[in-house]
């Protein structure tokens, strides 16, 4: 089992930044090999990929949504994965969820069936 907690959000004007942070707790017996990532969810939307960081923490994926604004990473030794969100936009608003996977589906990054273990959520409010 791999529990995740994720924090750092909150309500920001456009242009604005955010650091959201994700604390992973592995039980044991359960591998640490795994790779994770960023999702969000808006307000009558699906959920989507944001970012994606392999298991080595060199690999990273974007959505096109986000690339050059947001920047994923994590801290192998402090089990944590961030989020850099900077020149924040309105539609950037969503509830953000952190998720790690052991195996890919379909070669998937950012496919949210790649991961089977989801934090609650933080929200993301950017007003304009």
């Amino acid at each position: 089992q791999v529990h995740l907690v994720e924090s750092g959000g909150g309500s920001v004007e456009a242009g604005g930044s955010l650091r959201l942070s994700c604390v992973a707790s592995v039980s044991k017996f359960t591998s640490t090999n795994y790779f994770m990532a960023w999702f969000r969810q808006a307000p009558g939307k699906e959920r989507e990929g944001v970012a994606h960081i392999g298991r080595n923490g060199i690999e990273t994926t974007y959505a096109d949504a986000v690339k050059g604004r947001f920047t994923i990473s994590r801290d192998i030794g402090k089990n944590t994965l961030y989020l850099q969100a900077n020149n924040l936009k309105p539609e950037d608003t969503a509830t953000y969820y952190c998720a790690a996977g052991f195996a890919y589906q379909r070669n998937g990054r950012l496919r949210d069936d790649s991961y089977g273990y989801w934090g609650q959520g933080t929200q993301v409010m950017v007003s304009s």
